[in-house]
């Protein structure tokens, strides 16, 4: 007899296999639940993650075991849309999830909090433990809608959440306490450190998933809570110079929305207040003060709070257009400007002129170089850029005339940085000044060429060895004399011997003469003991004085006002310079330049200096050229338009080997 043998088809042994699976690892999860009771904080955490690790381990072989079961019948019941079925190990994971976490999580994720907590009070603690429980929460992430793709939501449920939760309630009980206790720098060293050690803590044992969270938690409680605490401290660190806390406190509000706006307002504020105080310690000892003193106080502030913004507020573009607001407002208003707000660019510009003119102060050439970098940084702030321009033409052309430039590469440096910052037309007039000076120095030489073909030896020495130059007068700032003057005829004919050469090359022109700004050099042969006869640097005002002496020993006022025909207003201060130097005699004795006085040519004249510079300007010729620097801005201004004309002016330097007596012309 046989035996009656049954027969179930293929997906009914594969879904009991599968039912019978799955109840009994909730029979074992179950048992593993009743043993976890036993276990409190620290020990419920090394149970749960030792048993975690046996059942994943399990997991895997048991898996590997239904390879078959899983390519087949657990396959098609998931390409049918079959919910709740699941590949063997994922099958593990959700049967984990819902017999055994469900039921412990809580009491898990209390001992994580209270271990994280430890360790933020200083404890040392297992991170290993964290880092293993953080694992387990995000491998129990399932996609419902496909089991083969994971998710964070289990991680940011009952780990995240709670997390966040405690870290907030944490921070906002220290930081209360801690305030109460410690002063406000103190506070920011703390909240800083606090910050630090959280973003360590994710990448120590937390999912990176949770950075923005718990950063952005952090912030709110540590630092906006605070945020007014803070900015109220700001302006005592500014006083103060701090400027550590002062970088602390903009790393701490940077991170906060809208955290910098006030303390902007404060540092602008304080630095245009910073700049005016500057500026009334330079204008305390009255208007006598050097242009130099005023254009360092305005740089020493401005490169205090520059090294500010780089080091403390990183280079904050907002930071910078406050400081570029305050320092805009202290240059161009304060206690100086009061008297003339063009006051800022024509100092900058007397500044400047001071930098880039022969002297015995001149500075190297890096160190010029810099200097003009600072000049162009207060030129940047200043608002009546054209003030500035006004005088600096003015001086330059008599830096070029005078050829008392320090180096032309200086001057070209100078006028390309302010080129880039203001534009071509800016600077045209200056750029073709100098080309003047350049044609100038070619004509000079043809003329030379010339006297040598045209002249003799007896007519060269009855001219003065001179040096022209030609400049347009649309570009040069150069007004005509202001008075008559009567020329020496040692310079008269020195002069129409050069215009008939000029006429012959350019026809039609007309020239005029800038004697005001003519200089040369005349050598005394008549004073008595001096081994070396003595040279006299004069302006040509002075020389029309001084060459009516080769006639006569004594002058009086009247005799050398009709012989030069100089305005008293020129003629009285020449003389006064001369009687200064001793160089003429004063009768009577001490007597000033008036109608009565007479002038004799002093034979003890004596000097430490073989070369004597008698060729100063007048202060009140400074003050009138001052004057009449802003009468033409003015009119520029009302005009909008400047007149230019294409009128060449003649201007002649000077020099002579040939001997006068007792007065001759030297090179």
């Amino acid at each position: 007899m046989r035996p009656a043998l049954t027969f179930k088809p293929a997906h009914l042994l594969g879904e009991e296999l599968y039912k019978l699976l799955g109840e009994y690892l909730s029979r074992h999860l179950a048992e593993v639940y009743k043993q976890s009771q036993s276990h409190t904080e620290e020990g419920l955490l090394g149970f749960y993650i030792r048993e975690w690790y046996r059942y994943t381990t399990a997991a895997k072989y048991v898996n590997h075991l239904f390879r078959y079961l899983n390519r087949h019948w657990v396959k098609r019941e998931i390409d049918e849309g079959k919910k709740n079925v699941f590949d063997v190990y994922t099958l593990h994971l959700v049967k984990w999830k819902e017999d055994f976490f469900e039921n412990v999580h809580e009491k898990v994720m209390d001992a994580v909090l209270n271990l994280i907590e430890k360790q933020r009070n200083g404890e040392t603690i297992e991170q290993s433990q964290i880092k293993s429980i953080v694992d387990s929460f995000v491998s129990l992430g399932l996609d419902e809608n496909d089991s083969s793709k994971s998710t964070l939501d289990v991680y940011r449920t009952y780990f995240q959440k709670p997390f966040i939760a405690a870290t907030k309630t944490y921070y906002e009980n220290e930081s209360r306490q801690f305030v109460a206790e410690n002063s406000v720098v103190e506070y920011m060293k703390k909240a800083e450190a606090r910050l630090d050690e959280e973003k360590s803590r994710v990448g120590l044992y937390l999912h990176p998933d949770v950075t923005k969270s718990l950063t952005d938690t952090c912030l709110d409680v540590l630092v906006t809570a605070h945020s007014t605490l803070l900015r109220d401290e700001f302006q005592i660190l500014l006083d103060n110079e701090r400027q550590e806390d002062l970088a602390r406190m903009y790393r701490l509000l940077s991170r906060i929305k809208e955290g910098l706006d006030p303390l902007r307002t404060t540092f602008e504020n304080h630095v245009r207040r910073a700049g005016l105080a500057a500026v009334e310690r330079v204008a305390s000892d009255g208007d006598n003060f050097e242009p130099k003193l005023y254009v360092d106080a305005l740089l020493q502030v401005h490169t205090r709070y520059q090294n500010l913004v780089d080091d403390a507020f990183a280079g904050e573009s907002e930071f910078v257009r406050s400081l570029d607001n305050a320092c805009r407002e202290f240059v161009n208003r304060n206690h100086i400007c009061k008297v003339s707000s063009s006051k800022s660019p024509e100092l900058l510009s007397k500044y400047t002129d001071s930098l880039l003119k022969k002297g015995s102060k001149s500075a190297e050439e890096s160190e010029l170089e810099e200097m003009l970098l600072q000049v162009m940084t207060v030129f940047k702030y200043i608002e009546d850029k054209d003030v500035f321009q006004k005088f600096y033409t003015k001086s330059l052309a008599k830096r070029l005339v005078h050829t008392s430039s320090v180096s032309d590469d200086a001057e070209t440096s100078m006028i390309s940085k302010l080129k880039e910052a203001c534009g071509y037309e800016y600077t045209n007039k200056l750029q073709r000044m100098f080309q003047d000076i350049q044609i100038s120095k070619d004509l000079n030489n043809n003329y030379k060429d010339w006297q040598d073909k045209v002249l003799d030896d007896d007519d060269r020495k009855r001219l003065a060895d001179a040096q022209f130059q030609i400049l347009g007068n649309g570009f040069w700032p150069l007004n005509a004399p202001t008075t008559p003057f009567l020329a020496p005829p040692e310079i008269v004919k020195t002069a129409e011997r050069f215009q008939k050469f000029y006429f012959d090359k350019h026809s039609g022109r007309r020239l005029s003469w800038l004697w005001q700004l003519c200089k040369g050099e005349i050598k005394a042969n008549y004073i008595k003991n001096a081994k070396v006869p003595y040279t006299f640097q004069v302006s040509t005002y002075q020389m029309g004085i001084l060459l009516l002496f080769n006639e006569t020993d004594t002058l009086s006022y009247t005799d050398i006002e009709k012989a030069t025909t100089l305005a008293p207003e020129i003629l009285d201060p020449n003389l006064s310079i001369l009687l200064k130097a001793k160089v003429l005699i004063a009768s009577p004795e001490g007597a000033k330049p008036e109608p009565s006085t007479t002038f004799t040519l002093n034979y003890n004249f004596k000097n430490k200096k073989i070369k004597v510079n008698l060729n100063i300007q007048i202060k009140s010729e400074q003050k009138v050229e001052t004057e009449d620097t802003h009468k033409t801005i003015e009119e520029d201004r009302k005009l909008l338009l400047q007149v230019c004309s294409d009128e060449l002016i003649l201007h002649p330097l000077i020099r002579s080997n040939n001997p006068f007596s007792p007065l001759s012309f030297v090179s």
